[in-house]
């Protein structure tokens, strides 16, 4: 048994290595400040490796443990825990990429919307999911992503912060 736990150990140390950039990213966008996101995180693979038998036979470890997030995510906001935003987004820019400026700006609208439409736009414009894959992350239906990520994007066009930003999910 002890050859098996260090097994087991060793492959879901390799897995919460490779996915941490990933999952705190994702984290980042729907919690809105660094360390939310970071606890966010830590929840999701805490919970990932309490049941990593299930996560690792599944068919995408990544979609489940995305799962998971999500939902430790909306367990907080039940809590009524509040956001700070930050200024200031955790990871390098890519090179050529966005002026810090209009991301602080993105970013703050982001956090203004509730937090389903959020979910609905990070999952299905940062993360780039099908609308299924979305409502399968999201545990609801192909219907209710179309609506909340519409009324999110609606939110963020009508934002009169980003006026000077590029189109918004591609209009």
């Amino acid at each position: 048994m002890g050859a098996h736990k260090t097994v087991r150990d060793e492959e879901f140390r390799a897995f919460a290595g490779s996915a941490w950039s990933r999952l705190l990213r994702t984290a980042y966008l729907l919690a809105g400040d660094r360390h939310g996101a970071e606890d966010l995180v830590q929840q999701a693979l805490e919970r990932a490796y309490v049941h990593w038998n299930k996560v690792r036979a599944a068919d995408d470890p990544n979609a489940y443990v995305r799962r998971i997030l999500i939902n430790e995510h909306a367990r907080r906001f039940r809590r009524r825990l509040t956001e700070h935003p930050v200024e200031a987004f955790p990871d390098r820019p890519a090179p050529g990429g966005s002026d810090p400026d209009d991301r602080a700006v993105l970013l703050a609208a982001l956090a203004a919307l509730p937090p389903r439409q959020r979910e609905a736009v990070v999952l299905r414009y940062w993360e780039d999911l099908s609308e299924s894959q979305t409502a399968a992350a999201m545990g609801c239906s192909v219907g209710t992503v179309k609506s909340q990520a519409a009324k999110g994007l609606a939110k963020l066009r009508a934002a009169s912060s980003l006026n000077g930003l590029a189109t918004i999910g591609g209009r």
